[in-house]
């Protein structure tokens, strides 16, 4: 793996809060959307970057498609990792990510990485009612 490469994929903070939480363990996008309060299609689309750069591996469970950290990273990428996790402990923004991270772990442990059930689930915005038509 080219360091350049590593060194692209970590220049984004979205992306780097994802490689902090994958050191926990798989997720699945439903699980970053409630663990870092962001919209699905921001979070596919540095998924995305990240896996075309070997950055992180992706299994299909089911409906689901589950994001690791690569089982064997590179060298590189190993002493990168670990130096994020370092880094990371004194910026507040990490530090929620992991507090969420931490009360989503039960629903987790029930449900596995791959199962989006409703606990596991971010909160959806409520609709405004629409206005009552005249007759």
């Amino acid at each position: 793996m080219e360091l350049v490469k590593i060194y692209e994929c970590l220049c984004d903070l979205t992306r780097l809060r994802v490689l902090h939480v994958l050191a926990r363990g798989p997720l699945c996008v439903c699980h970053f959307q409630a663990v870092l309060a962001e919209p699905q299609v921001k979070l596919s689309k540095h998924l995305a970057y990240l896996r075309a750069r070997g950055l992180v591996s992706v299994t299909r469970r089911g409906n689901w498609m589950v994001y690791a950290l690569p089982s064997a990273p590179p060298p590189e990428l190993r002493a990168n990792l670990a130096c994020l996790q370092d880094c990371a402990r004194e910026q507040p923004i990490f530090r929620r990510d992991l507090a969420r991270l931490e009360r989503l772990a039960p629903a987790l442990a029930e449900t596995g990485p791959g199962c989006c059930g409703p606990a596991t689930r971010p909160p959806r915005r409520a609709r405004p009612a629409a206005p009552a038509r005249a007759r």
